[in-house]
């Protein structure tokens, strides 16, 4: 884990591969953070915090993410699972 200021980010695991995920997700439909955090009624530093695997989110924020990203819960688990297994497995951390 690296540690930056006062929030410890992780190298590997669950939360590192969720944020990796949004953050392509947010991306490719040429979404700001803060459109995103606007449209899903988060606080923009919250989505950086989820991006950067600081944060967990929540079910419910899952659920929201997805209707404002327009993406399945099914595909949004499978973009975790896709960088989840790129990661060293001596990392993983589940």
């Amino acid at each position: 884990m690296q540690r930056k200021g006062r929030h410890v980010q992780p190298d590997a695991g669950p939360e590192k591969a969720f944020g990796q995920a949004l953050r392509r997700l947010r991306l490719d439909r040429n979404l700001s953070q803060e459109t995103l955090a606007f449209e899903c009624e988060f606080d923009r530093t919250y989505i950086s915090l989820l991006e950067r695997g600081i944060q967990s989110p929540t079910l419910r924020t899952m659920f929201k993410l997805c209707r404002v990203l327009r993406v399945s819960f099914t595909e949004l688990a499978q973009h975790v699972d896709s960088f989840l297994t790129r990661q060293p497995a001596r990392k993983r951390d589940i």
